[in-house]
């Protein structure tokens, strides 16, 4: 395979978000004081912000931890297995956990930006848990075509 192909520039950009996500969580209390400078309520409302950003972070992480799974079964030329489909459920998941936890954050402030963030995380979470279903029907007539061979 090209050293150069889009799998693998994805693959590399995928674990780029992975450790700069787990960065920017750990540097989350200083960038809030930081950002509250020119956004008050950033530190009027430090703590809950500070907790409501560190979950969505961390949910983040876990979408990106998968997606650098099902990344590795794609390099290795076998995608359609049980753990991608667990992998699919799993992102549908946290992407609808990180649009709940968006909605709380509207409680603190009504922004655009948030609902505009709640609305692509519950589609993203859609997306995932059915295509998750696709694939989990693409493993089973996999594990049947390679019984009958």
């Amino acid at each position: 395979m090209n050293p150069f192909s889009v799998t693998k520039i994805t693959k590399k950009i995928l674990d780029f978000m992975f450790f700069a996500g787990i960065a920017a969580c750990l540097s989350l209390p200083l960038s809030l004081r930081l950002i509250g400078n020119y956004f008050p309520h950033y530190i009027l409302f430090y703590i809950p912000m500070l907790v409501l950003f560190f979950i969505s972070g961390i949910l983040s992480i876990l979408i990106i931890r998968e997606l650098r799974a099902m990344f590795l079964t794609v390099l290795n030329e076998d995608c359609f297995v049980k753990e991608n489909v667990r992998g699919l459920r799993r992102m549908g998941t946290y992407s609808f956990c990180i649009a709940a936890v968006s909605a709380l954050r509207l409680l603190i402030v009504v922004t655009p930006a948030t609902m505009v963030i709640i609305l692509v995380f519950v589609i993203a979470g859609l997306f995932s848990k059915v295509l998750s279903k696709v694939f989990d029907q693409a493993v089973t007539y996999k594990l049947e075509n390679d019984l009958t061979i």
